[in-house]
């Protein structure tokens, strides 16, 4: 491994890294991975590593890396526009063109995008248009919003407020005020053993209600909610859990966002997550799948019955006072029409079901008998292992034992890369749609190795 040469010394010395130990990678202390090229499944490092990538990137690279139908869109917009905005009601073919598409993709009851750059700035845009539209109802008091323990919305001030994992609040001064949080639905992690997922899902529905009961409905504007929990675990919620959420929020006056920047696109083998689940949202949030990450862009899908009172809030106020520099890039969208074309033509939404189940029951046969693998779940394209000291009392590692960490960074030695998740002992797994079953049973035979290699001392 290179460590003393000059991209690596500009690197620890000028680079920011998200989501990383700062003093540690400054110092030279941890690892580093500087990624130069990738196909299909797979990325190339710099010192000629090739790994199969089954986290695509960060859930986002849906089509797989090398697409040259993406960056040919790409280059053909640069070079007939590389920018214009899209205030005052100026638009660009591409941006047009996505937009439709976008909403023929949706479901029935949505009615306009909004296009933004990624996860995080679409769940703002919710926030402001939720109490914006509570504002032209004469409704000042309904602005507080419903988040999850374990959620993830984002990393900015609103949404990494709305994020339920401890490492995105502690000394940054969130949540603010206006938002709440809610019991998640993780049943694997529930109150208690001996509760069926039935009595689990009645339990969350009692936690909602005593919430919105305590707070007042009449000062609650929206509850958001990821289909399948991403980062807080890869968590597929309970049956019937969504059915019954919607019928509490219906019941108080509570508007749904449903965030769909990992699940949007194929990834649970249904275009979207709300057709997955059942779920009628009032605003969808999309990013990541929408163009594959092969440029940013994201959207905030607003249903018809809020699209009414906005239109109405500029009748009486003027235009809307919210927008971006880069909302609509067209560049953006050039790749987003291409990426959504490309799910279409290669079958990657049929193929994220089947393939992915395939994936989720080869690891089940894998480690579903292995003393310390507490749960093997998933949905579609997404699979999680959680790690467990004893898995008749459910009984977690202690975290400095830092057991997920360490069999990931066993797993990416042996050429691919899984997920530590944040707030657990567990690996995630979340590849390109576009994976093969013979892909497949490389994850699980070397997945299945490296918990062997770190777990195999345990007690």
């Amino acid at each position: 491994m290179l460590t003393n040469d000059q991209l690596d010394r500009w690197d620890r010395d000028t680079f920011f890294h998200p989501s990383t130990h700062l003093a540690q990678h400054a110092r030279g202390e941890s690892p580093s991975r500087i990624v130069t090229g990738g196909s299909g499944v797979y990325i190339e490092d710099r010192n000629g590593n090739r790994l199969l990538d089954a986290f695509a990137g960060l859930y986002c690279v849906n089509v797989g890396y090398g697409r040259t139908e993406i960056a040919d869109a790409i280059a053909e917009q640069a070079k007939e526009l590389a920018y214009y905005h899209a205030y005052v009601g100026h638009g660009t073919e591409a941006s047009i063109t996505l937009a439709k598409m976008v909403l023929d993709r949706a479901p029935k009851s949505m009615s306009k995008v909004y296009f933004g750059l990624g996860g995080s700035d679409a769940n703002e845009t919710n926030i402001k248009l939720v109490w914006y539209y509570n504002n032209i109802l004469n409704r000042p008091e309904k602005k507080k919003i419903i988040s999850r323990w374990r959620g993830y919305h984002g990393s900015g001030l609103m949404t990494g407020s709305l994020t339920g994992l401890a490492s995105f609040h502690a000394k940054f001064d969130l949540p603010l005020p206006y938002v709440l949080h809610t019991e998640a639905p993780y049943y694997l992690r529930r109150p208690r053993l001996e509760m069926s997922e039935a009595e689990f899902v009645a339990h969350c529905v009692e936690e909602l209600e005593a919430l919105i009961a305590r707070e007042g409905a009449d000062t609650i504007a929206a509850f958001i909610g990821e289909p399948v929990l991403g980062t807080g675990g890869i968590v597929p919620p309970p049956e019937g859990y969504w059915e019954a959420i919607q019928a509490v929020l219906a019941k108080n006056d509570i508007l749904l966002i449903v965030d769909e920047v990992v699940t949007g696109y194929g990834r649970l083998g249904t275009m979207m997550g709300s057709d997955h689940y059942g779920i009628t949202p009032d605003i969808i949030t999309i990013a990541k799948g929408l163009t594959s990450a092969y440029a940013p862009l994201s959207g905030s899908i607003v249903g018809e019955k809020m699209w009414k009172v906005l239109e109405q809030g500029t009748d009486e106020n003027g235009p809307i006072g919210h927008g971006w520099t880069y909302s609509a890039h067209p560049i953006g969208a050039a790749a987003g029409v291409a990426n959504l074309k490309l799910i279409d033509t290669l079958g990657l939404v049929e193929n994220a079901g089947t393939v992915g189940a395939y994936l989720v029951a080869q690891m089940k046969e894998a480690l579903g008998d292995h003393p310390h693998v507490g749960e093997i779940r998933g949905e579609g394209m997404l699979c999680g292992i959680e790690f467990v000291k004893d898995r008749d009392s459910l009984t977690f590692f202690d975290p400095g034992e830092k057991v997920g960490p360490r069999i990931a960074t066993e797993l990416a030695k042996k050429g691919v890369i899984g997920r530590a998740m944040p707030q657990g002992d567990i690996l995630g797994f979340a590849p390109p749609l576009c994976l093969t079953r013979q892909e497949a049973d490389i994850v699980v035979d070397r997945t299945a190795a490296a918990v062997r290699a770190v777990l195999e001392t345990a007690s």
